[in-house]
């Protein structure tokens, strides 16, 4: 039986908004997202593509599901925070009394039991939300919808909004989304860094909280030469309480480049370790040959040293 892990809601917002050509939502073995909450609670608002675990009283998994072939599991209630609640409940405790359905009170401990169920059908980890439906929904509240089902085509064009790599604080996106002004709203961007040649009229007159850096995604082109400038751009409005986005045309290259090398001067970490934080946070990231050796000369200023070996296939 698969073993249990705490999803923190960032993690969740992040596998939400994977994309290669289209979102990542639209692959049936991508995410399996469960609310086990009552329907009362499932009808009035629920996380964009969970479905309702509860059925008839008890924990049902749909048969035509494989959870072998699922990336992703997780399941959550509304509140549970821990992993010590017991995973045998007591029977006064378990979420199935037709008064806890009706009055829909959120019962402690109820994603522990649905991810138990869950397990008997996978070899892989269960995840459970972290602070559950409320604290997901406090952060994110523009991924709340009363949508039960989803077609293919509609997952297919869901519009993925930028990753979080530090969270409330840095983002990384597309120049797409740099310029979705409902987006801004929502992740309360102020300040932008732009990494590509492309701009537009959305960031005209904005000097303040603009730096458009000027580079081509090609292994010659010197991004090393900024790297003092945009972290110290992207200290400034951190530090001030302003939340700031990283793009490039497809933020996989360019702006992954330049998060990769605030992370290294923020966190004073090496390449390595920040390379593993950003491709948890966007799966698909590729900066190119060139931009990784400038990393690792930033690498050496950071630290006096080179620390991480880039010959590993990983880079």
């Amino acid at each position: 039986m698969a073993g249990f892990l705490l999803c923190e809601p960032t993690t969740l917002y992040n596998i939400l908004n994977q994309e290669t050509k289209h979102s990542r939502l639209a692959e049936t073995n991508y995410l399996y997202l469960l609310d086990v909450r009552t329907k009362r609670e499932y009808d009035e608002s629920h996380i964009i593509t969970a479905q309702r675990m509860k059925q008839g009283g008890k924990y049902v998994v749909p048969e035509s599901m494989d959870l072998e072939c699922v990336k992703f599991c997780i399941v959550y209630d509304g509140i549970t925070n821990s992993l010590d609640v017991s995973i045998e409940l007591e029977e006064k405790d378990k979420p199935d009394s037709s008064e806890d359905e009706e009055e829909g009170n959120v019962v402690m401990g109820a994603a522990i039991e649905g991810a138990k169920v869950l397990a008997e059908h996978t070899r892989h980890p269960v995840y459970i939300l972290n602070g559950g439906y409320e604290r997901f929904s406090a952060s994110y509240h523009f991924f709340r919808t009363q949508k039960i089902f989803s077609m293919p085509q509609e997952l297919d064009a869901f519009q993925t909004y930028p990753v979080e790599i530090v969270p409330g604080e840095v983002y990384l996106g597309t120049s797409r989304q740099a310029c979705n002004p409902q987006m801004h709203k929502h992740l309360k961007v102020k300040a932008h860094v732009n990494v590509c040649l492309e701009t537009a009229p959305f960031f005209e007159g904005d000097k303040k909280n603009f730096l458009h850096i000027k580079v081509t995604d090609s292994p010659e082109e010197d991004l090393f030469s900024h790297f003092r400038q945009a972290t110290h751009f992207m200290d400034a409005h951190v530090n001030l309480g302003s939340v700031v986005l990283v793009f490039s045309t497809q933020g996989i290259s360019r702006g992954c480049t330049m998060v990769l090398a605030y992370l290294m001067h923020r966190n004073k970490e090496s390449l390595r370790r920040s390379w593993a934080h950003v491709q948890n946070c966007k799966n698909n990231i590729r900066p190119n040959r060139g931009f990784v050796q400038q990393l690792v000369n930033w690498e050496k200023v950071i630290h006096g040293a080179v620390v991480t070996d880039i010959s590993d296939p990983h880079y």
